[in-house]
Order: C-alpha cells, then structure tokens, then sequence
C-alpha cells in the first residue's frame, strides 16, 4: 500500500485472495466488511467540491481528482478509473452517516432541510425505527432505494 486507507477503500491482500471495504461501525471505528473480486473492481465514491477556477475538474470523497464531475458519482471503476453509477440525493435511499453521534449508522433518507446561508439538515431513520438529524456534509449515500 503507497497511501494510507480511508473510509470505504477497498484493500485487497493478494497472498489470500481476500478483498474488503473500509466502513465505519457504530462505536465510530474503522471495520472491514468481506466483500467479493466482482465488487473489488469498483469503489464508491462522491464528489465533494468543484473547483471554482476550473470547473471541469472536482475533488472526491475517495482523494481522486474527476475531470466533468457530477455531483451525483457513487461508483469509480477502479480499473478504467471511469465513471460507473450515479446516484441522486433523495428521500428513501441507503445512506451512512460519517460523522456526528451517530456515525457508522447506516439508515434511509426521510426528509432534507435546505437552509439558504447555512447548514443543510438531513432527516435519517435507522433500522430500529429511530429518527434523527445531522447535516449534509455527514451524509455518504450508498445505494438506491432502501434494501438493507
């Protein structure tokens, strides 16, 4: 490994064939999720600005540079290094939270507040049917729809 690991990096061990995704768990620690070598070939991703000088070009979650990025990328093909899936923000998708009390937490999208000059709020509900807030910037959406 030549750079150090972040959340939802795949890291694969050749010596064993084992590939894994790094997430959060509820106690705010890094864990290793099993995954298979069909989804080691992707890396879930999101843009998190779009440089203002060069409007072409934008940095992601996952540290790589994308040239025409949408805000909307979930999905990087790690061979190509091109643009797989796209995901929209909206109410009822699969989201982690990657910050705030409740890290680690994977829930659904209930609701989105839009604050104009301040912090955006997301509505989330876990699994055990609690409900709870915490801004956008601690929100990581991973899939479409709700299947757990």
């Amino acid at each position: 490994m030549t750079s150090p690991a972040d959340f939802i990096d795949v890291i694969s061990i050749d010596k064993t064939g084992d590939n894994f995704h790094l997430i959060y768990y509820t106690k705010g620690h890094f864990a290793v999720h099993h995954i298979t070598p069909g989804e080691a070939k992707y890396k879930l991703c999101q843009v998190r600005r779009i440089s203002v000088r060069n409007p072409s070009s934008g940095d992601s979650w996952c540290s790589c540079s994308i040239h025409y990025p949408d805000s909307l990328i979930k999905e990087i093909d790690l061979e190509t290094d091109k643009i797989a899936v796209f995901i929209k923000f909206d109410t009822g998708n699969l989201c982690m939270v990657t910050g705030d009390a409740n890290l680690g937490g994977i829930n659904v999208i209930t609701n989105r507040e839009r604050h104009p000059g301040c912090f955006e709020v997301v509505h989330v509900k876990d699994a055990n049917g609690n409900s709870f807030a915490t801004q956008l910037s601690n929100i990581f959406v991973m899939g479409k729809g709700n299947k757990r």
